[in-house]
């Protein structure tokens, strides 16, 4: 019979210990670590090894050719894998608990059924007649998708083996799935790494497309030991807000395309639409003339995207300033307010500051700081920017203003959307006369911004002066 093996292995991280211990040292979390056993294969007696088998090997000019994709008919979906489905591949799709990922899945497997691929949606976490009515609503129910209920990874891939394999696999979702060859409770990290490394030999044996579902932890990590997202071929994340109806669909790992394009849907009642023309879409709902709120003429990928950026600056009745964020890097915003204050004499120590992107948009690129200073500015100085005006443009620690990559597509956005103004930064690759409809002003220190922009301003002119260095006299000493 053979001998069990005991370990203890954290839920959080996958690092595994001799013994119990309250704290998980590889990532810092307590209480995560339980208690795991599993059993050595059939027929490999401890201290022995088995005898490897002959495999055949490929020659080199055969490898060059490109993998056949397989396009899903959602455009937004085949934007962020970079062209559809590569035969074989693996992708793990992960989001908050509600988010829409079953509906985005459902959509994408109903499209590829119409087109006479075999699709096969198998769920752990609802019965088929759920998944059915879901598809009615979707207006979905005449797509030919074969639908299963079903949690084990043997029973799973012994019934797929049978004939033909399938174009495209749903598994919804890895946590519920469960293999006997790991004797733990369905979840815990052995389960999971155990069972995604099952379907992922199965997709490389038999050219099938699958998809694995992913649950997401209280800081939006994606559950599970980080070897998964390791062993898999691309990383998709599905994000937005439930007060928003915009959904994001991102890109964080992909062997087979490019890793910075987002997909935008709107969540309706029948489903998610896709989003062709996003920045129309954030920008629908401005408040025009309100002072702390600027456009920021971003890129995400390869398409132009604008969105607004909300500040807010009130004065404190706390002993220690408060800082929150919401959809830009909370260190971004620290260093920000401190290059204003050494560069450009805004004490911001005693306020607090509140900064948001609108419509649920996570934004990533440094090309924000001058939409977000002008907007900080505009709301400590009560000072409505003008709402025909765009910002873009990176700040450095010594105040100087840098030039941003593909500067002219950001332009031809904002002069297509109905823009008359643009701030940027001083430098080459800004060609005024290819954007006849703007107005552009450049700027090469911020300084130079904040006096330009807000001098007409009595609350920010009194506050901005330049900085240069103090000279003190020597002190008299007195005898």
């Amino acid at each position: 019979m053979a001998r069990r093996e005991m370990s203890f292995v954290c839920q959080s991280c996958g690092a595994a210990y001799g013994r119990w211990q309250g704290k998980c040292e590889a990532c810092g979390e307590w209480n995560t670590i339980t208690e795991e056993t599993s059993t050595p294969a059939q027929g490999t007696p401890r201290g022995k090894r088995r005898k490897g088998r002959l495999f055949a090997l490929e020659p080199l000019p055969g490898a060059t050719d490109t993998p056949s994709r397989l396009p899903s008919s959602v455009a937004e979906f085949d934007r962020v894998t970079g062209g559809g489905f590569v035969r074989g591949s693996v992708l793990l799709l992960g989001g908050d608990p509600g988010i829409g990922k079953s509906t985005l899945l459902l959509q994408v497997a109903g499209a590829l059924a119409r087109k006479q691929h075999a699709v096969v949606f198998i769920s752990g976490e609802e019965a088929v007649a759920q998944i059915r009515m879901r598809a009615d609503r979707l207006g979905l129910a005449d797509a030919p998708v074969r639908l299963a209920a079903e949690t084990s990874v043997e029973d799973i891939v012994s019934t797929l083996g049978e004939g033909p394999a399938p174009r495209l696999v749903i598994i919804d979702s890895v946590q519920t799935m469960w293999t006997e060859a790991v004797d733990a409770a369905p979840g815990t990290v052995t389960q999971v790494r155990a069972s995604a490394q099952t379907l992922i030999r199965f997709a490389k044996s038999s050219g099938a497309a699958v998809i694995l579902v992913g649950h997401v932890t209280k800081d939006g990590q994606i559950a599970g030991p980080r070897v998964v997202e390791h062993m898999v071929d691309a990383v998709l994340s599905f994000e937005g807000e439930g007060s928003h109806q915009f959904r994001i669909l991102r890109g964080l790992k992909n062997r087979f395309g490019p890793t910075d394009e987002i997909g935008v849907f709107e969540m309706t009642g029948g489903g998610l639409r896709e989003i062709a023309n996003p920045s129309e879409l954030f920008l629908s709902e401005r408040d025009l003339g309100s002072p702390g709120t600027a456009v920021f003429a971003g890129i995400e990928g390869s398409r132009p995207v604008l969105v607004e950026m909300q500040a807010l600056v009130a004065p404190t009745s706390f002993g220690m300033p408060r800082r929150a964020v919401n959809g830009w890097d909370a260190n971004r915003l620290s260093m920000l307010l401190a290059v204003l204050e050494a560069h450009c004499g805004l004490n911001l120590s005693g306020h607090d500051v509140y900064l948001n992107v609108a419509s649920g948009l996570r934004i990533q690129e440094p090309a924000a700081d001058l939409a977000a200073a002008a907007a900080l500015l505009s709301s400590f100085g009560n000072a409505p920017l003008p709402a025909d005006a765009v910002y873009f443009g990176e700040i450095s620690l010594s105040g100087t203003v840098r030039p941003v990559t593909q500067s002219s597509a950001r332009l031809r956005e904002a002069e297509r959307l109905g823009f008359s103004r643009a701030v940027v930064p001083d430098g080459p690759g800004i060609d005024p006369a290819s954007n006849p409809g703007l107005s552009i002003e450049s700027f090469g220190r911020l300084n130079k911004f904040v006096e330009k922009m807000f001098a007409g301003e009595k609350l920010i002119a009194r506050r901005v002066r330049r900085m240069e260095p103090e000279r003190s006299a020597p002190a008299r000493s007195e005898t």
